[in-house]
């Protein structure tokens, strides 16, 4: 896992980059040393998110510009085209409007390939840049001075709440108030375009470091019952991009009733989490009975896993969740309860705390065998009522 870790740090692999896909490679490469059928998929990405929140909220500045009634509509639709980008959903502006180029997925088959159940587990490899917004001494401060107060938060502000508020101040006829608000978000947007790419070692090549050692688990301890599906996308920074191409590609393929995702963020935080939920807008929850089933993996190994967190980030979890799929997201927080060094220059292999990834592969084994032994027990207990 280190050595994978300094490799790919060493890479600039901003989405849907050359960085990206020279990553993407040495993956795929990787895993097939391990004996996993492995191959990189050419998918088509925009690339970024500055881009189409900020030209939206643009529009939305047009429109406080124009008389009371066009200029409102036209603010509105600017409203429900930013909630339709930040949840995750068609991405029809991006797609209709900006530029695309390639992106590269990463897919790897192991396990047992004539099963019928199908877990996907999914990484990601590219970087995010930086910027002032991911700015947390703020918070460490609270954290400081309040901390009994701080031990009882479970959910942040939703950070991309502001990105929609300005467009709807306008469209609700507050043209000053909503103008204010665009104008302090495009300038936090420029600030991220302008801003250096981080290493990512946690986010999120821990989790690409996670995948390979799973890779080489069930290399090592054949699992019966299951397929496992090795993924890491590219252009997840650049909301998910990649993973909404792997579903366009494989989710047809792949039945709601007998596949399960799993997706990895910033495994060497420090402690492990079971997530209950994630969106920049409205919480989306993961499945409860496949969140308590990796609770009980864990425990049962003796690794401590922190619940009752809600994400109000967005990962490419959230593809599968609006897919059907019972889904859910392993990750890792630090004393502050947020993502380790995320989207810092400090994201380097270094400060990657390797015991807390090495519980999560541990973990991620221990779900993977006890799902393949579920449905082989239910297989079982078919056979044996049919008899």
């Amino acid at each position: 896992m280190e050595e994978a870790l300094r490799h790919l740090a060493a890479i600039e692999r901003p989405s849907a980059s050359d960085g990206e896909r020279v990553a993407a490679e040495w993956i795929a490469a990787s895993l097939r040393e391990l004996g996993v059928d492995a191959r990189v998929e050419v998918e088509r990405a925009h690339g970024t998110f500055w881009w189409p929140l900020g030209l939206l909220n643009v529009i939305a500045l047009a429109g406080a510009a124009l008389g009371r009634t066009i200029g409102r509509l036209l603010a509105a639709a600017a409203v429900a085209t930013l909630v339709d980008d930040l949840d995750h959903r068609s991405r029809w502006f991006r797609r209709a409007f900006l530029p695309r180029r390639r992106t590269w997925n990463v897919v790897g088959e192991a396990g047992d390939p004539d099963a019928a159940r199908t877990v996907v587990i999914v990484a990601h490899h590219d970087a995010a840049h930086g910027g002032a917004i991911f700015d947390t001494r703020g918070i460490a401060a609270v954290a400081d001075h309040f901390p009994n107060l701080y031990k009882r938060v479970n959910r942040w502000p939703p950070l991309m709440w502001g990105v929609v508020l300005g467009p709807l101040l306008i469209a609700l006829g507050r043209r000053r108030a909503g103008a204010a608000v665009s104008g302090v978000v495009l300038a936090a947007l420029a600030d991220v375009a302008r801003s250096p790419v981080a290493p990512g070692a946690n986010d999120n090549l821990s989790a690409v470091a996670a995948v390979l050692a799973l890779a080489r688990a069930l290399r090592d301890d054949p699992v019966r019952g299951i397929r496992v599906l090795l993924v890491s996308t590219g252009s997840e920074e650049s909301l998910s991009e990649g993973m909404q191409a792997f579903g366009e590609r494989h989710f047809p393929a792949l039945p709601r009733e007998s596949t399960t995702v799993v997706a990895l963020e910033c495994l060497g935080s420090g402690r492990l989490a079971v997530a209950e939920s994630e969106g920049f807008l409205v919480p989306h929850f993961y499945d409860g009975a496949l969140k308590d089933l990796a609770t009980q993996c864990a425990r049962g190994a003796g690794i401590e896993i922190v619940r009752n967190l809600h994400v109000v980030f967005a990962s490419d979890a959230q593809i599968a969740v609006h897919a059907g799929y019972p889904t859910m997201l392993l990750g890792g927080i630090d004393h502050l309860k947020l993502p380790a060094h995320y989207h810092k220059p400090t994201d380097v292999p270094e400060n990657i705390i390797m015991e807390c990834l090495a519980d999560a592969v541990r973990v991620l084994d221990a779900l993977v065998r006890e799902l393949a032994a579920q449905d082989l027990a239910s297989s079982e207990r078919a056979t044996a009522s049919a008899s």
